[in-house]
């Protein structure tokens, strides 16, 4: 986890047309898609409109010019928390269906509703589109940029420079993780190794986890001491420079805003004629 923190950023640093467009236009954009994909109603169009908006995703994931695997190992990584709640609407009733239907019976009185069945596909369909707009995101935005982005759209000095912080010390955080995990594999002690006694792995993981608080609270006292002797004080503020959007970023904006809205209407107009 840990590992794949560092991981993230460097994909940021690669060049490609999704990487070289605006933070502000990428924020924007897939807010917009998630928003949109969100606002759909909780009925089987869900499906036609996810299914467009993952193929749009994917256009730009091959532009992007990152491998595959990439999104793969971190859309498994955050389909599990999701994949949990999704799980046991199958076994409730919702107030989305106005009858239910049992397609099976489990042991203790729980039923498995097939309006539920598809209530919880809808709802991974949803969670993986949104998902995988933020990944698109989080892989092709350096995190500083983002931050600078989302200043520029008028994100409160305050919490961009409280942000900023937090981004600093989350790589320092990590850092030191990996310090003493280096320190501790150095002298041979495996904590999946079950010749030693469980007892004392669980001991040396628990001074290892404190140790890494403390290493982490010394490291922030020493550089909030330097911000102080260089002039930080409350009224500081991260500086942002103005930055007025190019061609393609407008471009690529309107596309994305025009394409996010238009779509679920679209294929909502297009169902309802069906019907």
């Amino acid at each position: 986890m840990i590992e794949e923190l560092f991981y993230i950023e460097k994909t940021a640093y690669k060049e490609s047309p999704i990487h070289s467009l605006d933070a502000r236009v990428k924020i924007v954009g897939m807010l917009a898609l998630v928003v949109a994909m969100v606002a759909v109603p909780y009925k089987p169009v869900v499906f036609s409109v996810g299914l467009i908006f993952f193929l749009f995703f994917a256009v730009l994931w091959g532009f992007s010019g990152l491998p595959v695997g990439v999104y793969a190992k971190r859309l498994l990584m955050v389909l599990p928390f999701g994949l949990f709640i999704i799980i046991f609407q199958i076994f409730f009733k919702n107030r989305f269906y106005p009858a239910f239907h049992v397609i099976a019976n489990l042991p203790f009185g729980v039923h498995i509703y097939a309006e539920s069945v598809e209530f919880a596909a809808i709802l991974l369909v949803k969670f993986v589109v949104c998902v995988s707009a933020i990944i698109l995101l989080s892989s092709t935005t350096k995190l500083h940029d983002m931050l600078e982005g989302a200043g520029r759209m008028g994100l409160p000095p305050e919490f961009a420079l409280t942000s900023g912080m937090m981004i600093r010390y989350l790589f320092v955080f990590g850092y030191i993780y990996r310090k003493i995990n280096e320190a501790l594999t150095t002298r041979c002690f495996d904590p999946f190794n079950p010749a030693l006694p469980y007892r004392y792995r669980i001991q040396q993981l628990g001074y290892t986890a404190g140790t890494i608080f403390i290493r982490s609270y010394h490291q922030g006292e020493r550089v909030y001491t330097s911000m102080l002797c260089r002039g930080y004080g409350k009224d500081s503020h991260i500086f942002i420079t103005i930055k007025p959007l190019r061609t393609r970023d407008w471009s690529f904006l309107i596309i994305s805003l025009i394409f996010c809205i238009t779509t679920p209407l679209i294929v909502w107009l297009f169902s309802s004629g069906l019907a």
